[in-house]
């Protein structure tokens, strides 16, 4: 079993730096979606990806042997992970062309909390009193962060319904395919089945990407488009990283805050740069659904790190009992 390396600080601050970077992601795909299809920003996602981590792993000798997906098993696990992850990509990022960056980055909270729900179903874990807590937190959270448009969004079905449609399918896809990568790291290291995924990613969409908006992109449209890129490695670097010295749960829990850090971007950007995104405005109820989101992930994620430890506060306590 892995062990962290305890230092709690550098593992906070990677897990801090992957929030940011994901808080930001939103903000900076919603500019792009003005000039470029949602086919040709992923495409340009994988290919970068894949090319930087495929150099890296052929750097140090660790390319991913294809012999492994002889295995029935190993195959099925990793047709799963490529059909999640892709579909999570392009489902999103549509998505984003119905709704706010704030929205879609508060809706996409689903994704861990059905993860869990996975794990529960399929791996017959068991859901701890707290990770209930949480979940109904989260959803009480989306409920009032809707308020305003809930009966709009269920009854008056339009662009808005069709997007937060299109980003619930988004993270039932990602939590299928964060499910079958738990499996597969019995048989390759995360850097391994990111880069397979990469590559795959770059075979599906390049081919139906259109690259007519290139010739004619800004240096701001470049330069978004190149952190977009870039923000696939960095962040997951920094976020398998954050999990070598820090306890998961702990790592979860920061990545909790990822909403508010898209918030209060969305509105640093529509204050400096109005004339390229518009920050959603939230009544009092839509910033405490907000917030209940944060909480409920956070507690969904530090759930098992309570119940250890008041077990090990029960342990000690027998132990004092008999001595």
């Amino acid at each position: 079993m892995h062990k962290t390396t305890g230092n709690s600080l550098l593992g906070m601050l990677l897990a801090l730096t992957t929030a940011i970077l994901w808080g930001i992601l939103p903000i900076a795909l919603k500019i792009l979606l003005d000039i470029m299809t949602a086919n040709t920003i992923t495409a340009s996602r994988f290919f970068a990806a894949a090319l930087l981590v495929g150099l890296w792993l052929l750097a140090t000798g660790k390319l991913p042997k294809l012999a492994l997906l002889k295995s029935t098993k190993v195959l099925w696990l990793m047709l799963i992970a490529i059909l999640g992850l892709l579909s999570n990509y392009i489902m999103y990022l549509t998505g984003l062309n119905f709704l706010t960056a704030e929205t879609g980055q508060v809706v996409i909270q689903l994704a861990p909390f059905l993860m869990m729900l996975g794990g529960v179903i399929i791996f017959k874990e068991r859901l701890l009193l707290w990770q209930k807590v949480g979940a109904l937190l989260l959803v009480t959270g989306l409920l009032l962060f809707f308020n305003e448009r809930l009966l709009v969004l269920v009854l008056q079905a339009g662009n808005e319904t069709l997007g937060v449609l299109l980003i619930i399918a988004a993270a039932v896809t990602w939590a299928a395919y964060a499910l079958a990568q738990k499996q597969l790291l019995v048989h390759y290291s995360s850097q391994q089945i990111m880069y397979l995924l990469y590559v795959a990613g770059s075979l599906a969409f390049l081919p139906v990407a259109d690259y007519s908006p290139f010739a004619g992109m800004s240096a701001l449209h470049w330069a978004l488009l190149i952190f977009c890129c870039l923000n696939t490695v960095v962040a997951y670097g920094a976020f398998a990283e954050a999990l070598h010295h820090w306890e998961a749960s702990k790592v979860s829990a920061v990545l909790a805050v990822t909403p508010l850090f898209t918030i209060l971007f969305a509105y640093l950007v529509s204050s400096w740069f109005p004339a390229y995104l518009t920050a959603q405005p939230l009544n009092l109820l839509s910033w405490l659904g907000a917030c209940l989101v944060v909480a409920g992930s956070a507690l969904t994620a530090l759930a098992p790190q309570f119940a250890q430890y008041r077990e090990a506060r029960r342990v000690r306590k027998l132990q004092r009992d008999v001595f």
